[in-house]
């Protein structure tokens, strides 16, 4: 068996720490690998590290910014900076030049995969294993060729706990510094953090600590609810300071955390200079907390003007914060004049409330769970709770006990009194079941006799409740590929597929420049961002692999680059979204006999910006963010 060598260690390496670098030699062991193998260290091809970073563009995009921030407090000190995605291949890095080229003999580099299985004991395989941040020193390495790095990796979670990146500071373990860990644990929480609050955009989110000078810091507790106070998510400091576990909080509401009515939110910051909120926890303990009212469609903004009019100008027509995002929300407020999208909210529309299952299709970033949320609003239930789950990202073990609940008892860990599983938690309104596609063969069954009999019985019980919910299930998959597979049940499919509708890919619509505009006006309220027209044409022609997602994040990031600038253009798009403009096919296969499709953008881009400088070829090429020498590459005869 290969065996720890001690004469690199340091005195900061605890016995729990040596534990965890213990019992993963061991698993590199069962894995089959040789401390003196040479892994493969091709990386993936351009194409799938570009899809890669797309799958994973909000990590890649609230990232890279801490990424960059943490390089400057480690520069020149023979280290690099990386970014892998939840199974460990590196999607981003930045360091010392020296220290790249180094690394990159062993293939520290974007699109190498640096899991425990591949590489074997390394800080950001084994942060992944065990979910804890993990520092790998020297010939704590499985693989000799690994000695000369020392690597502190930090696991980052998404909303639900679930590992979906690593952060790591890679360095020569001859520059270790003790205080590389505290930065890389600090970046990673900040990233979280600022996932957090990019998933909740839309929700009002509150800021919490029990001593005041925390509020607004790294330490501050993060909790998200419906504009009805529906508790949704909270963040690791948020959890702690709760006391409560994220099961625990799925029945909780704002109220019931924190003694103190919803509405009353709105009354608060309804005053010009409004102060921290002072609210008391279950437990008794008080906290400070300051909260964002960021519901879509500035349906705060309404629930405000309505909520601040006297009773007696419209008694009839009061209108509360729950009520006004629903309002703002509904299938109406998804028509953007595509013939495609038209036919699927028509569809929906005529089965409305009449307890048909509705199965929504489309590839990743469609919009299938804002369509669901849609119809759920515009739906006789929607005063009840929209409950989503996601069938893909529950683990096997857990997702049975998620659905259906569970009682004291029912298995190892559970919690005392039990559980309401989600069927139960949606009683009276709708449940979402996103990737329906993935659930477990096992359980599709359990979920087949609930949907027949509407009863549900949680784990370790013998009593059945009645339930009364509207499905709504969404997946990406050919269900019917997967039912000649094998993987999916066939009397489970055409129980669900009551109403079958398939989001058309962002592509294959017709309303772009109108999506466009909806998202500009969305993520930039009172400003008027447009797009130039040489930048719209390349949207027009990109395939858009993320969809929605992908154009919003885009658009996104764009604003931020463009700051004051109005008008959108190539200089504010992201190097990866250029690189995949450039790599894209050069004919265009829908119109046969065409030129090429890019040398035709290029040029009509490059003429128009020479145009609009008086044919200043400094000026355009700032404007295009490309040299003067491609310019005078690509028109030859330009003076």
């Amino acid at each position: 068996m290969h065996r720890l060598s001690t004469h690199h260690r340091s005195d900061s390496f605890s016995p729990v720490a040596t534990t965890i670098i213990e019992t993963s030699h061991q698993r590199s062991q069962a894995f089959g690998l040789s401390p003196a193998a040479t892994p493969d260290s091709t990386p993936i091809a351009k194409s799938d590290l570009s899809l890669l970073i797309e799958q994973n563009r909000m990590l890649h995009t609230h990232a890279v910014p801490a990424m960059e921030a943490l390089y400057q407090q480690i520069v020149n000190t023979h280290s690099m900076v990386i970014l892998t995605d939840a199974r460990g291949v590196i999607v981003h890095s930045l360091g010392d030049d020296d220290f790249l080229e180094k690394a990159n003999r062993v293939a520290l580099k974007p699109g190498v995969a640096w899991s425990e299985q591949v590489r074997g004991t390394n800080a950001i395989g084994t942060a992944i294993t065990e979910k804890l941040a993990t520092l790998v020193h020297a010939d704590q390495h499985y693989l000799a060729a690994n000695h000369f790095l020392t690597c502190s990796a930090a696991p980052i979670t998404d909303h639900r706990g679930n590992v979906i990146g690593v952060l790591d500071v890679s360095s020569d373990q001859r520059s270790f510094h003790k205080h590389t860990m505290a930065l890389v644990r600090m970046s990673a929480l900040m990233i979280e953090n600022q996932l957090f609050s990019a998933t909740f955009e839309d929700a009002i989110t509150l800021h919490f600590h029990a001593r005041p000078e925390f509020v607004g810091t790294l330490m501050e507790g993060l909790a998200s609810f419906t504009p009805g106070g529906r508790f949704l998510s909270a963040n690791k400091n948020g959890l702690f300071q709760l006391g409560l576990s994220f099961a625990e909080l799925q029945s909780h509401s704002f109220s019931s955390l924190f003694g103190l009515p919803v509405s009353a939110l709105y009354d608060h910051y309804r005053n010009a200079a409004p102060g921290l909120l002072d609210l008391c926890l279950p437990s008794g303990v008080r906290v400070l907390g300051r909260a964002e009212l960021r519901l879509a469609n500035h349906a705060f903004q309404y629930a405000l003007s309505a909520s601040s009019e006297p009773a007696e100008k419209n008694p009839a027509t009061t209108v509360t914060p729950a009520s006004t995002a629903r309002r703002l929300s509904g299938l109406r407020y998804l028509r953007t004049g595509d013939p495609q999208l038209e036919l699927v909210i028509e569809k929906v529309g005529k089965v409305l409330g009449r307890d048909i299952p509705i199965l929504i299709m489309g590839e990743t970033g469609t919009g299938k769970e804002l369509l669901a949320q849609a119809i759920h609003n515009d739906t006789p239930r929607a005063t009840g709770p929209f409950i989503a789950v996601n069938c893909a990202s529950i683990p096997e073990t857990l997702i049975e006990s998620e659905l259906f609940g569970y009682e004291d008892g029912a298995f190892t860990g559970a919690r005392k009194k039990g559980a309401a599983g989600k069927l139960l938690q949606a009683n009276g309104g709708t449940l979402f079941l996103d990737e329906i596609g993935d659930m477990p063969l096992g359980l599709q069954a359990r979920l087949l006799r609930v949907l027949q009999e509407r009863m549900v019985t949680p784990l370790g019980s013998s009593k059945s409740i009645p339930v009364h919910i509207d499905l709504i299930c969404a997946t990406n998959h050919n269900l019917r590929e997967r039912m000649a597979k094998g993987l999916f049940r066939e009397d489970l499919y055409y129980r669900l597929n009551g109403l079958v509708v398939k989001l058309p890919p962002l592509r294959e619509r017709t309303d772009l420049e109108t999506v466009v505009k909806k998202i500009l006006a969305t993520e930039a309220p009172g400003i008027r961002y447009t797009l130039a027209p040489e930048l719209l044409r390349l949207f027009h022609r990109h395939q858009w692999p993320g969809n929605l997602r992908q154009l919003t994040n885009l658009l996104r990031t764009a604003i931020v680059m463009a700051d004051e600038e109005q008008e959108i253009n190539l200089r504010h798009m992201p190097d990866d979204f250029l690189d995949d403009i450039a790599s894209a096919p050069m004919q265009d296969t829908t119109t046969p006999g065409s030129a090429s499709r890019l040398e035709a953008l290029e040029h009509s881009a490059i003429v128009e910006a020479l145009a609009a400088h008086g044919g200043n070829v400094s000026a355009a090429a700032r404007t295009l963010g490309i040299s003067r020498n491609t310019i005078y590459r690509k028109l030859p005869h330009t003076k």
